[in-house]
């Protein structure tokens, strides 16, 4: 499986690149520009990217943008971000296409090489891998105005955060410790209460949930 990393930090680039190498990956570009991303990304054509949000040379929102554009000229190309920071309007967008193959991870956040290569394969594979705190900073924001998550119960709230991090039913009752039958009837009724067809296809249902979320922004 063939990567374009991106990441300005050298120390931190290097590190990613010996631990993805360890875990069978490929490495295709290891860069640390906008610039630079932008050029692999179109060049290379990598099975997965691994993106940093802010890179030279604005150290802004230059990989989410990369990213973004990459996603543009070839949807679906699967984008793990790796980011200290929470950037609301791109991750929306990132989300919101209905493509697949997309994730968003805190860097302190990141505790064990297990649960960043298995974001990684799960991103790469068109799933999706979420932060728990990126989704509530989503969800937070796009009902501060009111909306039909209003309407949703504490639980209902929960299982849609387990959801959106890419957790099938069964993955979420045994992180909820409840049997499925009950995490499909929550599932159900989150749909109905925000206007959404029911999926069995697990990426597809988080993404419509997300790009639902993102409407009217």
């Amino acid at each position: 499986m063939r990567v374009v990393l991106a990441e300005d930090l050298f120390l931190l680039r290097d590190g990613l690149v010996r631990m993805l190498e360890a875990y069978g990956f490929e490495i295709a570009a290891a860069v640390e520009s906008g610039p630079e991303l932008a050029r692999a990304l179109e060049e290379l054509r990598p099975d997965v990217a691994v993106v940093d949000v802010r890179l030279p040379p604005t150290h802004t929102d230059e990989g989410l943008q990369c990213a973004l554009a990459a996603r543009r000229a070839r949807p679906g190309l699967p984008v793990l971000v790796l980011s200290q920071h929470v950037e609301q309007l791109y991750a929306r967008e990132l989300l919101a296409d209905g493509t697949g193959g997309v994730g968003y991870l805190l860097k302190d956040r990141v505790f064990d090489a297990e649960q960043f290569i298995d974001a990684v394969r799960r991103v790469a594979a068109g799933g999706t891998a979420m932060d728990p705190q990126v989704i509530q900073q989503l969800l937070s924001r796009r009902s501060a105005g009111g909306t039909p998550l209003d309407r949703l119960t504490p639980r209902e709230r929960e299982v849609l955060e387990l959801m959106a991090q890419g957790r099938s039913n069964a993955g979420i009752a045994a992180q909820l410790v409840v049997t499925e039958r009950a995490i499909a009837k929550h599932t159900s009724n989150i749909f109905a209460k925000l206007g959404l067809e029911v999926s069995d296809d697990d990426n597809r249902r988080v993404l419509a949930v997300l790009a639902h979320l993102d409407r009217d922004r």
